[in-house]
């Protein structure tokens, strides 16, 4: 690459960075299904024909933004991961909800667009899926090593769900028991849902120590995919 090149290609990172975070602002200001390319572009000074191309739709920028929530709240776990790299599974499993809660509280409108109410008119496109994987694999991993290596505590599954738990493992837990596989959807389910309810309000005027009543929850939640403490 030669000099000119590498400039040009700088300025366009500049300018994408420059793009998303106004829309960020936006998002935080108005919410996902107002997000508007000639509003953007008018905060930066730019004309819309400029920012169309960097990002040709909404649609693009949505799937830009959607895929950086996404990674940075998967880093955010993967660092909680390996930070706890010798800790017990149960501790390992609550220090990354305890990351993922701290990232939601620190970005309420990032965690909002990607775990909130869907964006009218919008549709994630498959290139979101390996990002929006990352907090679920953690999770996945740690799981799977807790059962190669001590084994999990006893779990159980009605024989109607055994093939659904089955499909899971197969699908997205390679080497996680069926009973496994689907009492980690259920706790990751379960995960989002107490983040939602802190972030959206639900627990106003009902849970006060809220750290407290979140690593307890979080505990009860690795307990229920056999990572109880025995």
């Amino acid at each position: 690459m030669t000099t000119a090149q590498g400039a040009r290609a700088r300025a366009r990172q500049e300018v994408t960075a420059a793009i998303k975070e106004a829309a960020r602002r936006q998002l935080a200001a108005e919410g996902a299904a107002k997000l508007s390319l000639r509003a953007v572009a008018r905060e930066l000074g730019m004309v819309s024909s400029a920012l169309y191309r960097y990002f040709p739709s909404r649609d693009e920028l949505l799937t830009a933004l959607i895929i950086d929530a996404y990674d940075s709240v998967g880093e955010a776990a993967e660092r909680a991961r390996d930070a706890a790299a010798d800790a017990p599974p149960p501790d390992r499993w609550t220090a990354v909800c305890e990351a993922v809660r701290d990232w939601a509280l620190a970005h309420p409108h990032e965690y909002a667009l990607i775990y909130g109410s869907p964006v009218p008119g919008y549709s994630a496109p498959e290139t979101t899926v390996p990002a929006a994987a990352r907090v679920g694999m953690v999770f996945i991993g740690i799981v799977r090593d807790a059962h190669e290596g001590a084994g999990l505590g006893p779990l159980s599954l009605p024989a109607g769900l055994r093939p659904e738990g089955a499909r899971m493992a197969a699908d997205f837990a390679p080497g996680v028991p069926p009973e496994a596989a689907v009492a980690l959807v259920a706790a990751w389910a379960q995960l989002f849902g107490l983040i939602g309810f802190e972030l959206f309000g639900q627990f106003n005027r009902v849970v006060e120590d809220r750290e407290t009543f979140f690593r307890h929850a979080a505990g009860r939640l690795a307990e229920g995919v056999g990572l109880g403490r025995r």
